[in-house]
């Protein structure tokens, strides 16, 4: 049996649940996948492989339409997963209006490989709605295979699964059989970091953060991680570091118990938070922290 490889990449408008059955696919807690819109900042790899297979999974941010320039760069990451394809995902759910971001879609309905339609949290509906959205979207992606999913409830994840090995194309493996990732451990820290400050506090404090690792020393038995939490605001350094360091001391204990069920080794964590003023509308601190999709 001659061996198959190719990229599958994961598309939709946020909070659609990509980056759930991202992680349902591969088998690995690969990317943060919390309540909130703009978890997923990055395009995240994760591969799947088998003896005659490898599947390159790729999850992206959720299309929107950009306010300042680390959404541009994020919506810049979810155009180039439309570029080099070998199967799309285009994932919505039962809530969604089909319209939202016509214009990405639009870029959809011209693609000539093989589009699979996911409407995920089938959960959440009824038998009747399910068949209206059905309807609905054969009308806007009428190439597209349509498939109802529950990501979360792992409701139709093996189904998609054969389909995908089925249009693969043949081909050698792209990364080595033992890779699980493009992404360096480093930065697997500061989205587990960036995940625990996404589901302890409120309103724009998540959006205005970004994680740095500064340093990730290993030996046999333990890891030494020191972190920066970078703000916009003096007053967002407050908020994050709380009343006499309590709110920075439980993120980064919740930080250090998933860090460690991650590496399976002790952690010792260490974070400090700096302001570095607007660093979302700045291409440099943008281009320092990783946003060049290119």
């Amino acid at each position: 049996m001659k061996h198959k490889a190719g990229f599958v990449n994961i598309v939709g408008n946020p909070n659609v649940g990509k980056s759930t059955l991202m992680n349902q696919l591969v088998g690995e807690r690969i990317s943060i996948a919390t309540f909130k819109a703009q978890t997923t900042r990055h395009r995240i790899m994760g591969i799947v492989n088998t003896d005659d297979m490898q599947i390159v999974f790729s999850d992206t941010p959720g299309v929107l339409k950009p306010n300042y320039k680390l959404q541009e760069s994020m919506l810049a990451f979810s155009e180039s997963a439309l570029t080099d394809a070998d199967v799309l995902l285009y994932v919505t759910d039962v809530v969604e209006n089909p319209e939202k971001n016509m214009e990405f879609l639009e870029k959809v309905q011209k693609m000539t490989i093989p589009v699979i339609l996911l409407i995920n949290k089938i959960d959440e509906s009824d038998q009747k709605t399910l068949g209206d959205i059905v309807t609905k979207w054969h009308g806007l992606l009428p190439n597209a295979e349509i498939l109802p999913i529950s990501a979360k409830n792992k409701f139709g994840t093996d189904i998609l699964l054969k389909r995908i090995q089925e249009l693969l194309p043949e081909s050698p493996a792209f990364f080595d059989k033992d890779q699980l990732t493009d992404k360096p451990a480093r930065f697997f820290v500061s989205e587990i970091i960036r995940e625990k400050i996404l589901l302890y506090y409120d309103k724009e404090i998540p959006y205005s953060v970004e994680v740095v690792v500064e340093r990730f020393k290993e030996d046999d038995r333990q890891i030494h991680i020191n972190a920066v939490i970078y703000v916009e605001r003096d007053s967002q350094k407050g908020i994050i570091i709380g009343h006499q360091g309590v709110a920075l001391k439980k993120v980064s204990t919740e930080a250090r118990k998933t860090l460690e069920k991650f590496f399976d080794k002790h952690i010792f964590l260490e974070i400090f938070v700096k302001v570095d003023k607007d660093w979302r509308s700045s291409k440099k601190e943008l281009d320092n922290f990783g946003y060049n999709p290119d």
